[in-house]
This record gives C-alpha cells, structure tokens and sequence, in this order.
C-alpha cells in the first residue's frame, strides 16, 4: 500500500478534510519524531485519529528509540535504559486469568513506566529484574496509561535482555528529569520531583464506597524554588510511614498534579509512583519549638511518669498506654505512649536519657502542646 493509497482512504471517509491538510499533518508528525519514522507508518498513526483503521502501526526502525521519542498507538518498539523501580507483580481474574507487574526506566532522554504482562512479570517474582540493572526492552508496544501518558507494554512476543552492569552508570539519575516545584500548575500532570521533606503532616485512614480500608499520608516537599503538598495513596502510604522522616532526601517518579478543593495544587503519588527516600542525619527539635500538627523528634530526660495502664479504644481493643514528662533545657512536655511503644518503655525511670522520633504533637489539657506516639515512632532509652 502506497502513503497515496493511505490519504484516499482518509478522504473517502472524511470528505470535509482535503489533501493538503493531510500533508500538513503529515510534515507536522515528521518534525515531532524527528524522522525517526517513516511517512507510512506517520500516515496510518494520522488515518487512525481520522477513525481509518488501514492496518496494525509499526515501527520501520531497528534501531532502539529514545523514551522521548514515544508516543500512543506504536508497536514493535525497542528501547534501552537503566531499571529505577520494581514493582510487585499482581494477579488478575476474568476470562482470560493473568498477572502482570510494573517497572520504570530511565534512559538518556526521560523515564517510562513499563507493564510487564504474564511470563514477562514473573521475571519480577523470580528477582530477576532488579533496580539498578540495564537492559534492552524489545518487540513492545505503546498505550496511554488513565491520566494520558504514554507507557510501554511487553506481551509475549516481547524480550528482555540484561545487558552488562557497567552499562548502568551511564544513564543518568532521576534528577535530571526532576520538575522544580515552583514550574508546577495544573495542567503539568505527571512530573518527577526532586527535593526534602519539610515536615510528615501524619497518616489517617479512611473507608472507601465499597467499605474496604483505605489509607492516605501527607507530607510536605521543598526544593530550592519552593514547597508543596503531597499526597500518598494506601500502599504508597503504608511503605513510606515506616521509612519517611522531615528532612530526608526524596526522589519522586510518575507523581501526579492535582488541583485541590480550593484552587490550589498538590502532587498524589500511588502504587504507580517510585519514591526514592535517602534518610537525613535526624535534627531534633528543642521542646518549646514543637509545633502543633507536625511531627518531631526530640530528646531529653524523663521527669516525670504518671501512668501505665491498659485502656480501651472505642472499637472495643485493649491497649497498653503509658504517659511520662520529657524535659529538655528549654522546656517541659507530657508524652502518651501507645500500643507497643508503651510495652517497650515499660521499665522507663525518672531521670533516663530519651530519644523520640517521629512523635505526633497536638494541643492537649489546658491548650497545652503535647506529644504522641504513633506507628512509626522510635524510641531509645539511655538509662542512668
């Protein structure tokens, strides 16, 4: 079949549009691929928006693309790149029973989130696909994921081969392709992210419509253009409660923009999403510095214990619950130890040397700023 061939049919069908709006459109796409291309295969991509189906699109290419080059509607796609994330492979029912797992790959140009279906993800239940590895990426095909960017997928008629470990460090890290927070905006939809964390605005759970559990974490992110919210989503939220500290170094990946309520704009991460965090040297907060709403780690002597007893929750659970007072140089504040976190400083004395990360502070008895311990909350005693 000749391009000419391939206008007709786009004619025949849509008689309002004419040859020379065709060609433009054709120019148009050459100079958005770069070449890479040919005008047959840029022809049939255009005769598809058209609503012409003339035959299955491929790439005449053999060569491997660049991850920027990529867009919607391609087959036979080959690139090659660095692995920055594993996801765990999942299983789906239906007609056709399967599995499939994510990775993303960084190459010179951008990053891509890959979807690996039946035999290609148990690759990642077998290990063989690690973080860090290079690899070439052959026979795949391109597909718009919900929020409109393009991933790659590889089916059965697609290969993976890990090529040399030195290859690796010639790719960059995410940082090259990082987003600085103040070019945000509405319209940016997915992003990657760069930065540190200012502060953990803490963990809640929530019931969904089909009455399943949910969890949601915020926390505040900055870089050196300014600061924004991010919202992580269940089990984004559930990994990241146990490692997640202010002032660590963090690296985010297919994070996505969203307008808030009021106008404003926040960035959701979710089990989509590569979260990368590397763990600051911990700052303490000096006792009269606590503010309200915010996580802290602060240290100092114990000046107090009144209680430790068990209690219980209004779903009927028995906990253990333990309050003392922690003083520092510049202050006094009462401490509410939880669940196992009470059972673990059992044996606290007046006088013993504490450490208390990631404490969740409130306004207590008499307005008072008082502390809490949660789940990921780490204690150390050093004792007199």
């Amino acid at each position: 079949m000749t391009t000419q061939d391939i206008i007709d049919q786009i004619l025949q069908k849509n008689p309002e549009v004419n040859q020379n709006q065709i060609l433009e459109k054709l120019q148009a796409e050459k100079v958005r691929t770069s070449g890479l291309l040919d005008d047959q295969t840029l022809l049939r991509l255009i005769a598809a928006k058209y609503g012409v189906l003339v035959q299955q699109n491929e790439i005449h290419n053999d060569g491997t693309l660049s991850t920027s080059r990529l867009f919607a509607g391609l087959n036979n796609v080959t690139i090659a790149g660095h692995v920055i994330a594993v996801f765990p492979a999942k299983s789906f029912e239906g007609e056709k029973p399967g599995k499939f797992a994510t990775i993303m790959v960084a190459d010179h140009d951008g990053i891509i989130r890959v979807v690996l279906w039946n035999d290609k993800a148990e690759l990642v239940e077998k290990n063989e696909l690690k973080v860090g590895q290079a690899i070439r990426l052959l026979h795949g095909y391109t597909k718009l994921d919900l929020y409109g960017k393009v991933e790659l997928h590889l089916g059965s008629k697609s290969q993976i081969e890990v090529e040399l470990q030195e290859k690796a460090v010639q790719y960059p890290a995410i940082d090259k392709f990082a987003s600085k927070i103040n070019s945000l905006s509405k319209t940016s939809g997915n992003v990657h992210l760069s930065g540190n964390v200012k502060a953990v605005l803490g963990v809640n759970k929530f019931t969904r419509n089909d009455q399943s559990d949910g969890t949601v974490m915020r926390f505040t992110l900055n870089d050196d253009s300014g600061e924004i919210t991010v919202v992580a989503w269940n089990e984004k939220a559930l990994e990241l409660e146990k490692t997640l500290k202010a002032n660590a170094s963090l690296q985010l990946g297919n994070a996505k923009v969203k307008e808030t309520q009021n106008g404003g704009i926040e960035v959701h991460i979710d089990f989509t999403s590569f979260v990368n965090v590397q763990p600051a040297e911990t700052q303490f907060t000096k006792i009269t510095n606590i503010t309200e709403n915010l996580s802290a780690n602060v240290e100092g002597t114990v000046s107090a214990i009144f209680e430790s007893k068990e209690v219980t929750t209004a779903k009927g659970e028995t906990i253990m619950l333990m309050v003392f007072e922690l003083k520092d140089d510049s202050g006094v504040v009462r401490v509410s130890a939880w669940r196992q976190h009470a059972e673990a400083l059992n044996g606290l004395k007046v006088g013993d040397q504490l450490r208390l990360e990631e404490v969740y502070a409130k306004k207590g008895f008499g307005d008072k700023i008082e502390l809490s311990t949660r789940n990921s909350t780490v204690a150390s005693i050093n004792s007199t």
